[in-house]
Order: C-alpha cells, then sequence, then structure tokens
C-alpha cells in the first residue's frame, strides 16, 4: 500500500489506492489499512470535501530506517547496537555505508591503536568492524552518527 500511495501523483483518496491495488478489496480494508498507518506516522491525510486523501511521508527505504530508529531507541546502548549491526554486513553493504557517511578510508587507517579495533563479541573478525561514534542530540534522542 505504500508503495501505491509513493507513486501516486499526489494525495489520493482510498478509493484510489484501492483500485491500484485490487478493486475487489472492500473500501474498508484499504481505509483500516490506511489508518493503521497513520497511527504509525507512515502516511498523512487531510479532508478533501467528505473524505479524505492520503500521502506517504516515506518510501520504503524511509520505512526501513524508521524501524532502525526505533530498535535504537529501545536500547541502553546504542553504540554497542551499532557497532555488532555494522559488523555483521556484508562486504558490499559496508563500503555503500562508508561512501554515504563520507568516509572511504581503510578501516583502522586512521586509528592509533590497534585495541579500538577489538571485536565486540569472540569470533567477529576486526577487519569488517568500523569505529562508530554516536552522540546524543536534544532532540528527541535521535542520535547522529560518523563511521571512520
Amino acid at each position: 500500500m505504500l508503495a501505491v500511495l509513493g507513486g501516486a501523483p499526489g494525495p489520493v483518496t482510498a478509493g484510489w489506492v484501492r483500485e491500484q491495488i485490487d478493486p475487489a478489496l472492500a473500501c474498508t480494508t484499504v481505509v483500516t489499512t490506511l489508518t493503521r498507518l497513520l497511527g504509525k506516522r507512515a502516511v498523512v491525510r487531510h479532508r478533501d470535501g467528505r473524505s479524505y486523501v492520503w500521502r506517504a511521508l516515506f518510501d520504503g527505504a524511509g520505512l526501513a530506517a524508521r524501524r532502525m530508529h526505533h530498535v535504537l531507541d529501545k536500547e541502553n546502548d546504542r553504540g554497542a547496537v551499532l557497532s555488532h549491526f555494522v559488523a555483521g554486513l556484508p562486504p558490499d553493504d559496508e563500503r555503500s555505508l562508508r561512501l554515504r557517511l563520507g568516509s572511504t578510508t581503510n578501516a583502522g587507517a586512521d586509528m592509533g591503536t590497534a585495541s579500538r579495533w577489538d571485536p565486540p563479541c569472540p569470533g567477529v573478525p576486526v577487519g569488517r568492524l568500523l569505529d562508530v561514534d554516536v552522540a546524543e542530540t536534544a532532540l528527541g534522542g535521535r542520535a547522529t552518527g560518523s563511521v571512520r
């Protein structure tokens, strides 16, 4: 449903969404789903005459990122969670993350001591780890980070 809303020409009615997905669906099913997405802050709606029009707030990648933020928000040691996450990434994903964060240096090349690269758990290859610094911000506990 979010993919359909994301590809819509603008805010659309639940009926329009139903027609795009499956005209055989009950309109109440579509409205219920859209209302649940509204509760999760994935869509917004506003009145247009007697009905609502709906618009997605995030694409698929944006929703995945929101889920990741929710997971981090529930943890006490965000840095440890991020380190474990990055340590488990396939090499291509790790490279992609490095590029997006602006780091093109070799992992650990700019680190002064090898002890900063001890794995967080036994068996995790040191070469796969990134040093992740997380700084809490004043806005809702969100974190910003850099990867070196």
